[in-house]
This record gives C-alpha cells, sequence and structure tokens, in this order.
C-alpha cells in the first residue's frame, strides 16, 4: 500500500512532465515523448521497488517536480511576458517590412494588459502550491524525526484534537493542494501558449474557501447568470 500512496506522485509528476514537453511537437515527437515517460515512470517503479529506501523516492519527485515547474515557467514567460514578445514582434515586422496600424496597436495593446494580469495571476498561484508543498515536506519530515513524541502526545490529547498532531496526514492534504494547483496552472497555461486567453476565464473567488477552476467564458456566463439571477417569490 505504501508504494501505491507515494507512486502515485511520481506518476503525476511524469503526466506533468509530457504535458508541459510534447506541446509544439509533431505527432512523432510526442509519441516518442510519451514511450519516454512510461520508461521512466516503469524504472522508477521497479528501481523503488527493489530499493525500498523513501529517500529515492523524495529526491525523484522533487527532481521531477522542479524540472516541470522551471519548463512551464520558462514556457509561461517566454510566451506571455510583453517584453519577450515584443522583441520577437518587431523582427518579425521588419523581415515582413509591414507597418502596424492604430487598430492593430490598440489590440495589442488589449492583449499586453491581458497577459500582464494573467502572469500576475499565475505567479500567484505558483507561489500557492509551492508554499503548500513545501509546507508539507517540512511537516513530513519533523514528523519523521520526532515520531515517538508526536505519537506520544497525540495519545494524551485524544482524540479529535489528536488529528491535529498527524503530520503525515498533513503532508498528504498539503501535497493534495500543491498537486491540484500544479494541473489547474497546467490546464491554463495549455490554453495560453495555444492562444486562448480569451477563450477561458480563471475563476478563484476565495483564497483559503473555494478552489481555483478554469472555465469556457460561456460557461463562466451562464454560472455568473444564475447565481446574479433574483429568486421568485411564492
Amino acid at each position: 500500500m505504501q508504494l501505491v500512496d507515494e507512486l502515485s506522485m511520481i506518476y503525476t509528476a511524469c503526466t506533468l512532465f509530457y504535458a508541459i514537453f510534447s506541446h509544439g511537437r509533431s505527432m512523432r515527437g510526442a509519441i516518442l515523448l510519451f514511450l519516454f515517460v512510461a520508461a521512466l515512470a516503469i524504472s522508477i517503479t521497479g528501481y523503488y521497488h527493489y530499493l525500498e529506501d523513501p529517500t529515492f523516492h523524495q529526491n525523484t519527485f522533487a527532481l521531477l517536480t522542479a524540472i516541470v515547474v522551471l519548463r512551464s515557467i520558462y514556457a509561461m514567460e517566454l510566451n506571455l511576458r510583453p517584453s519577450l514578445r515584443a522583441k520577437e514582434r518587431v523582427l518579425h515586422q521588419t523581415r515582413a517590412k509591414s507597418y502596424v496600424n492604430a487598430s492593430d496597436e490598440a489590440e495589442q495593446a488589449r492583449m499586453d494588459h491581458r497577459d500582464v494580469e494573467i502572469l500576475r495571476t499565475m505567479w500567484k498561484l505558483i507561489a500557492f502550491g509551492l508554499s503548500a508543498i513545501a509546507g508539507g515536506f517540512l511537516i513530513w519530515n519533523l514528523d519523521n524525526k520526532f515520531c515517538p513524541t508526536l505519537r506520544r502526545w497525540r495519545q494524551e490529547v485524544g482524540l479529535p484534537w489528536g488529528i491535529v498532531l498527524e503530520g503525515h496526514g498533513w503532508w498528504h492534504i498539503m501535497t493534495g493542494i500543491a498537486a491540484y494547483l500544479n494541473l489547474t496552472w497546467g490546464v491554463w497555461l495549455r490554453y495560453c501558449l495555444n492562444g486562448k486567453q480569451d477563450d477561458v476565464e480563471f475563476v478563484w473567488p476565495s483564497l483559503f474557501t473555494s478552489v481555483p477552476v478554469v472555465v469556457r467564458r460561456d460557461k463562466a456566463k451562464s454560472q455568473h447568470a444564475r447565481v446574479d439571477r433574483p429568486k421568485k417569490r411564492n
């Protein structure tokens, strides 16, 4: 059961690895990448089953997560940061010897403002996710180091408050939150990389009492309409 519990983290990281590195590749490249990721996941599973060393699992998960996050940040900044896109735009216009009219400039200004706001929100999402997994990792290590003491305290406190001292449980909760935020960021980023920022909306009503979602704008409008619709009186 422990292997199933821990390897699910590796498989999630491998899925995100494939998602970010497969973008923009040909069908053949995507298939080859899929085979590589599948072989990597199988190799990690076999070696971890043989080794049975939690340190190997921790280091592998941390390495995969770091690669995915850094690659996603690179793609995010390169494709959404207006200052980085401007250099490519000027180079393209120079080569094509084309000029931009006023309406094009206005639309470009709107897109730049939109993408700056998206970047600001994405960085908040990244910071919240990294804080969650870092906090969970810290609690997990403290739980491993002071396990006898915490176990004694839990027995003294009893239920239900003893649950608060379950460090391993908090690790699962916080990594689950971090994984969800990472997946949500990945979905939103994929829309942005495909140039479909205007097709979706990122919704996160409250930082601590709700979860963020990425919805299509027509669906978001219908949801807002149902919420704002006045109730009929009997």
